[in-house]
């Protein structure tokens, strides 16, 4: 394929999968049961955390988690007390446990209390043409606090090599225009542009397919591939592509 037939044909795949029944089976449906800024982001930084592995098992342990956190996670991670912490012991998903998200509620309260909250951090630490090392910083901010060593896997980070995919993901979420009712665009101070698009296997073998990664690992080396790749093919948007390379390999098998 050309480059204009390459993006011709991306962009028939972004409208077809850019659309709101994308979230019938997507974990993204959880943040979409909130109205409110920081019950989104919260619930939505929550959800990709535990975004790995059968998506129908991510969304049952993400709707469960919103339960634990009496469906007000805004308000249960500013106001909780001990006690509402040891309700969270059970929880599991996969290897993150009632102890890293006990942790993670704790993190979170800090980064509003004494960050002014999860946009502001990224926005804080971002670049002019990427977020990569906000991501990284972001990290380091959120384990400043006394914690099991366990619970940094959960987090990514890119300057060691990672694709961050999951953060990556959330940040989508976050920042891209809500122009199809997909994401929400709710966090004005960063830009489409700066996004990186999240790489996983599916996205990444149908991105080699496409000539768009020649690395084989899906590392940060790899997405520093396709994004460059992505922003020739759209400067302003490039993470719209997410949904043509994940629809492609999930739902086409390509």
């Amino acid at each position: 394929m050309t480059k204009t037939e390459l993006k011709d044909f991306l962009d028939q795949k972004v409208v077809q999968y850019n659309h709101p029944k994308f979230l019938e089976d997507d974990p993204l449906q959880i943040p979409h049961r909130f109205s409110k800024k920081e019950d989104i982001e919260i619930s939505g930084f929550l959800t990709a955390t535990i975004a790995w592995g059968n998506r129908k098992s991510i969304i049952n342990n993400a709707s469960r988690l919103m339960e634990l956190l009496d469906n007000a996670p805004y308000d249960f991670v500013l106001n909780h007390i001990e006690a509402d912490l040891e309700k969270l012991s059970p929880f599991v998903h996969r290897t993150l446990n009632g102890d890293d998200l006990q942790y993670f509620i704790q993190s979170l309260h800090n980064m509003y209390k004494n960050h002014n909250g999860l946009e502001a951090v990224f926005v804080k630490h971002q670049q002019k043409d990427s977020l990569q090392s906000a991501i990284s910083k972001f990290k380091a901010i959120f384990f400043e606090l006394p914690h099991q060593t366990r619970t940094m896997k959960h987090v990514s980070d890119p300057n060691k090599g990672s694709a961050a995919k999951r953060i990556n993901m959330f940040l989508r979420w976050m920042v891209r225009n809500n122009d199809t009712g997909v994401d929400f665009g709710i966090w004005k101070g960063l830009n489409p542009s700066q996004l990186s698009c999240p790489l996983d296997v599916h996205s990444g073998n149908v991105a080699r397919k496409l000539k768009l990664v020649k690395r084989k690992q899906n590392d940060a080396k790899a997405l520093a591939e396709l994004d460059k790749s992505l922003r020739k093919l759209d400067p302003k948007d490039p993470v719209k592509y997410d949904f043509a390379l994940f629809g492609l390999g999930v739902f086409e098998k390509f």
